[in-house]
């Protein structure tokens, strides 16, 4: 009885540890697929706060709840299934879909820098529609609305980049990491835009506080500094982000015509990595990232300028033809002229 009941607990001990394992490679390789989609988690994070700016400090944290829920119903209830058919009825697939969305954040990155130095129409029309007068429930619909739309392109390419990350295997273990990842970059971003566009809040309490020394003054001028600093941040994330969107679109190019037997890009990349890296073997790992990723970073922004003539002379009219001929704009449009 005492032996049966040894190996009983021996085969137990087993279990756990193979369990322990599967659950310690389930982690790591959710861990993996996360930064493979860090270019676009840093966009996000660096596009959001600007949806609740110009409302009132109680409803930028609502705001961001509405904006957050949204985004978790992107990702589990329509991208993860998705994702999951994809990779059983069409895996072949997913690669051209990846190379699309690379295609898009090169685009939207290279744009971005595109506005920034040549202010182009397409902004000033946006600009436009944004000082239409509604009232304050109508135009936090709006934001909300807009920003979960902004956040389902954003969320299929986190989950397709996740999914070509992933290695072939049990579908169950395949949706429990894609829901790990999908919900874990979801409390990133958000608790982090929170945190975001409450710091000068903080920062201003902090700056008040009437605290006896010595912690008073130190309070008092880190309160300051979030106060004067932040603006400058957010700046600076949204120059990250974009970076990071082109760096990661161009990687997937990159990845996608070698997976296509077009390597010769992708071999001159890491080729020219490994001469930096041998040349200052110090630094030879940061140094070898540094060059691959200013590779990528480089196809990404001729990629972008390639395609920016692209969507605005060919795709975005037939976009705009398409919606024309939908019959609910057609009524809403003759009920305008109706009124008018």
């Amino acid at each position: 009885m005492s032996v049966g009941l040894i190996a009983l607990l021996d085969d137990i001990a087993a279990l756990a540890k193979v369990a322990a394992a599967s659950l310690d490679d389930i982690a790591g390789q959710a861990a993996k697929a996360g930064a493979k989609a860090a270019g676009v988690v840093i966009d996000d994070a660096a596009v959001t706060p600007r949806y609740v700016t110009g409302f009132s400090a109680s409803r930028e944290l609502p705001i961001i709840g509405k904006i957050a829920l949204g985004s978790v119903k992107n990702k589990l209830l329509i991208l993860l299934p998705a994702a999951l058919i994809l990779s059983l009825v069409a895996p072949q697939a997913i690669t051209p879909l990846l190379m699309i969305g690379g295609l898009f954040l090169c685009y939207e990155g290279v744009e971005k820098v595109y506005g920034l130095v040549l202010p182009h129409a397409a902004h000033a029309h946006e600009s436009a529609l944004e000082t239409t007068s509604l009232d304050a429930q109508s135009l936090e619909d709006q934001k909300v609305a807009g920003a979960i739309k902004t956040d389902f392109i954003l969320s299929a390419e986190i989950m397709a980049i996740t999914l070509g990350a992933l290695p072939s295997g049990n579908i169950f273990t395949q949706a429990f990491i894609l829901a790990v990842v999908g919900l874990g970059i979801t409390v990133m971003v958000y608790g982090g835009v929170g945190l975001i566009v409450k710091a000068d809040d903080l920062g201003l309490m902090m700056a008040r506080a009437q605290t006896a020394p010595p912690m008073g003054p130190f309070l008092r001028a880190l309160g300051r500094g979030l106060v004067t600093g932040m603006p400058y941040f957010l700046k600076v994330l949204g120059v990250v982000g974009t970076a990071a969107m082109i760096w990661v679109g161009g990687g997937i190019i990159v990845h996608g015509l070698e997976a296509y037997g077009a390597g010769g890009l992708a071999h001159l990349i890491h080729d020219a990595g490994e001469v930096v890296a041998h040349a200052i073997p110090v630094l030879a790992s940061v140094l070898r990232w540094s060059v691959e990723a200013a590779g990528a970073g480089i196809v990404g922004i001729v990629v972008g300028l390639i395609t920016i003539p692209v969507v605005g002379y060919v795709i975005s009219p037939l976009w705009r033809y398409l919606k024309s001929r939908l019959p609910g704009r057609r009524r809403k449009e003759a009920l305008a002229d109706g009124k008018k």
